[in-house]
């Protein structure tokens, strides 16, 4: 979590900031759960432990905890782990706020970052992925920016939401290293990442980390 003391964002109060995000998967009783249900549970996983973490309930539904700037991108990964999969797509919403009641389970827990994630989720209509803070003049840019990238995102293959997953899981590996991991030749990995438009998307990441940063 981090602390938010003052900003540009209209702030002067401290208190601890944390990120819940809530999401659901689009299209989900058309395809049997067992072919989408472990991958799902292994990027949440990645990212801690269940229940306290994270929880999935009505089948379909989850939610999970993440530190503020590592937000943008768990999203972006579980957009194309759920991709991955014919006909399958993922809502998410992402609520920054504060955590004022800390449960063993967190869909037991409480906050103004459960409230804003709640708020965000049911205010999704014709999109697929926004935020909602506590500060308007972040939230209004950014949304503006995901919306734009939803534009290419909406339009990713089975094979390059993999593709665009395995790079997202490993930062580390260059285009010829993420070639040798997958069997493919530098080529398509570099023609992949493109229609993917993983330049731009790599781009938004970094200005959301930039943006998060400033509210500290």
């Amino acid at each position: 979590m981090i602390i938010v003391k003052n900003s540009t964002f209209g702030t002067t109060r401290s208190f601890d900031m944390t990120t819940i995000i809530t999401g659901d998967i689009i299209n989900s009783k058309e395809v049997p759960p067992e072919l989408w249900l472990a991958a799902l549970k292994s990027v949440l996983n990645s990212l801690g432990n269940t229940p306290k973490t994270w929880d999935i309930f009505r089948g379909d539904s989850f939610q999970f905890e993440v530190p503020p700037q590592k937000a943008l991108h768990a999203c972006l990964l579980i957009k194309a782990t759920i991709k991955q999969f014919k006909n399958l797509d993922v809502r998410l919403a992402i609520g920054l706020g504060n955590k004022t009641f800390d449960s063993e389970r967190i869909t037991e827990s409480n906050g103004t970052a459960f409230i804003n994630s709640g708020a965000c989720f049911e205010a999704l209509k014709k999109t697929t992925l926004a935020i909602k803070s506590p500060f308007e003049a972040f939230d209004i840019p950014m949304n503006i920016m995901i919306q734009l990238a939803l534009l290419t995102i909406n339009y990713w293959t089975q094979t390059t939401a993999g593709l665009v997953k395995t790079t997202l899981e490993h930062p580390e590996l260059n285009q010829k290293q993420i070639a040798n991991l997958l069997g493919k030749t530098q080529g398509n990995i570099s023609q992949g990442l493109k229609r993917a438009g993983f330049d731009e998307l790599s781009i938004l990441l970094e200005y959301y980390k930039t943006q998060i940063n400033t509210l500290c």
